[in-house]
């Protein structure tokens, strides 16, 4: 692909529409290269508020319910030990997501801006210190759009992978166990690439998509908890019986637990990631995260009782799609509704993450902290064409080096640093920004205690277990503060990050 410019890509964020409809060039770029109908393009492109109160429950749950209650149970009752205290970690965690759900609602009342913790970093920080405050911002955006965010996508299209691959596991049995990964990550290599071209070719082929993959992935969810209801009914409360039995002791198998619990609720923020696009946001906001958390999480604790109605620790333990094996077990000739329906569900989720990490894009674009290129948007096709295709080489480098696992634990690992600093950017703004609009305030205890939390997942698998899957985090987070230096704090571009 040929370097990005102006007048291929479409309108690049600094361009500012004038009185009279005029548009005033970028530093650097001459009137003659403005694009043709700039102001008729302007106003195609411009973000509206076009997401009212269902439109971003829908979202939001969307990208909550997406691969982690799928294969998480397995990795969570794993590290828990027993259905008992998983079922606790699976409740806690909602309870956790929830008060990190509702600081960003303060946030984005206090930042009214799309980009979420970006915005939050550069809004709280960025006029405190000429070198120091614009670094948490940039460091947050390097990271999310090159590390954190194609690596979700990566373990949401192994994990499409999985349930794609299962209905074939007879077939597949003869197969070394080499060659059944290789296999498992040739399909994730195809599902990202058909995903790319959707994100890449149209907003409305994206959107029909969505509401396809939003229907069966409810329908699946429904299915297994009403399976599990009908099991309960009938007497089989054999394993859930075990309680405590077995529980982990260890703050280590504690703190993976709930990096695979809270590895499903990850998608909570999303909403304040695209707060310019939704109506009446100062309301919005925070009605659908008072709607969707609790929602989220009930589902979530009612598939894990119908799992662990029919199976066994062992059992789910070893499964690396607990989903089907519940489908194989009890739905008998219609066992392939569960692998079917969760695989279009998973693609949809990896297809929502890598939409919405255009977005962070687009906004580090227009405070100079990305890459000038991937904030253009396609002139023809109206989509953020050089981000999309960014992501989905990315998320092809993060399938092949990794397994689903690391690949949670890597991804947990920072999204709790970052969440944890988003808190911190609460306290802060607090204090500077005393009179700014607040349409809602949560209590001082809340922010408090997500922070601790927060240092809590961080710090004790690190200090347990120093493998160099976190060690490698903290060296791209360390990455991310070199480049920053020349980049923005020295403002140099090399000739072929402008072009």
């Amino acid at each position: 692909m040929v370097a990005a410019t102006p007048s291929e890509f479409g309108l690049h964020n600094r361009e500012v529409k004038l009185p009279g409809g005029s548009v005033e060039p970028f530093p650097g770029q001459s009137t003659e290269s403005l694009p043709t109908r700039s102001t008729e393009m302007l106003n195609k492109v411009e973000l509206k508020r076009e997401l009212g109160l269902f439109s971003a429950v829908n979202l939001n749950v969307g990208c909550m319910i997406g691969s982690g209650i799928f294969i998480s149970p397995s990795i969570a009752l794993e590290r828990a030990g027993s259905v008992g205290l998983c079922l606790v970690i699976w409740a806690v965690c909602g309870a956790i997501s929830l008060m990190g759900a509702l600081t960003f609602v303060e946030l984005s009342s206090v930042v009214p801006r799309s980009g979420a913790e970006y915005s939050y970093f550069l809004e709280a920080f960025g006029s405190l210190h000429k070198f120091w405050g614009p670094l948490p911002s940039f460091v947050c955006a390097f990271i999310n759009v090159c590390i954190l965010n194609p690596t979700s996508t990566a373990v949401i299209i192994l994990t499409f992978s999985e349930y794609v691959c299962h209905p074939f596991a007879h077939q597949m049995s003869g197969m070394t166990p080499e060659s059944q990964d290789m296999v498992k990550k040739m399909i994730a290599i195809v599902g990202l690439g058909l995903m790319t071209v959707i994100n890449f070719m149209s907003v409305k082929l994206y959107v029909r998509m969505q509401n396809i993959f939003s229907v069966c992935k409810l329908v699946v969810c429904g299915i297994v908890i009403l399976t599990g209801v009908v099991l309960l009914c009938t007497g089989e409360t054999e394993n859930l019986s075990k309680g405590s039995e077995g529980s982990a002791a260890s703050p280590e198998n504690l703190a993976l637990a709930f990096y695979g619990c809270l590895w499903s609720y990850g998608g909570w923020s999303t909403i304040t990631v695209i707060t310019e696009e939704v109506k009446k946001p100062e309301v919005n906001v925070l009605r659908s995260i008072v709607i969707t958390l609790p929602l989220v999480t009930a589902v979530y604790l009612m598939m894990n009782v119908a799992y662990m109605t029919i199976l066994t620790i062992p059992e789910m333990v070893t499964a690396s799609a607990v989903a089907v094996v519940f489908g194989d077990r009890m739905l008998g000739v219609m066992n392939f509704i569960i692998p079917v329906g969760v695989a279009i569900s998973t693609f949809g989720c990896a297809l929502n993450n890598q939409f919405a990490t255009a977005r962070l894009c687009y906004v580090a674009g227009r405070e100079g902290h990305m890459v000038e290129a991937f904030s253009y948007i396609h002139m023809r096709r109206l989509t953020p064409a050089p981000a999309v295709l960014l992501q989905g080489l990315l998320a092809f480098l993060f399938i092949i080096s990794g397994d689903i696992k690391s690949l949670i634990d890597f991804c947990s690992f920072l999204v709790w640093i970052f969440y944890g600093f988003a808190m911190v950017a609460l306290m802060v703004m607090r204090k500077t920004k005393k009179d700014a609009s607040r349409h809602y305030k949560v209590p001082v205890f809340i922010p408090v205690l997500v922070i601790l939390v927060a240092l809590f997942l961080c710090l004790v698998p690190i200090i347990t277990d120093p493998t160099p899957k976190y060690f490698l985090a903290l060296l791209f987070i360390g990455l991310g503060m070199i480049l920053y230096v020349p980049l923005v704090y020295h403002k140099f571009r090399p000739k072929w990050m402008s072009e």
